[in-house]
């Protein structure tokens, strides 16, 4: 009954080889996605080389203050007018 046989042992074997080549497949698609995933997040390169200095990088995060007239947030710098006659921003 638990004695070793030639098709017991084929069967094992191929259980065996299937199991691993699925987690290998597995692997390279998960490495796939998370590297799709990346170019996603990842801007486009910019032709030109270097940097321009008036564009803020995406990492940088900007003060925000409360609007004293309508309550809503805006930028600490360079803010404008909400609309309202009693906003302190220009327009």
């Amino acid at each position: 009954m638990f004695g070793f046989s030639l098709p017991k042992l084929l069967f094992t074997i191929l259980v065996v080889v299937v199991v691993v080549y699925g987690f290998k497949a597995i692997g390279r698609l998960q490495e796939r996605r998370e590297s799709d995933e990346e170019a996603v997040r990842k801007p486009p390169p910019r032709s030109g080389g270097g940097k321009s200095a008036s564009a803020p990088r995406a990492t940088e995060a900007e003060d925000m203050v409360a609007c004293p007239a309508c309550g809503t947030y805006v930028a600490a710098h360079g803010a404008r007018s909400c609309g309202r006659a009693d906003c302190p921003y220009p327009g």
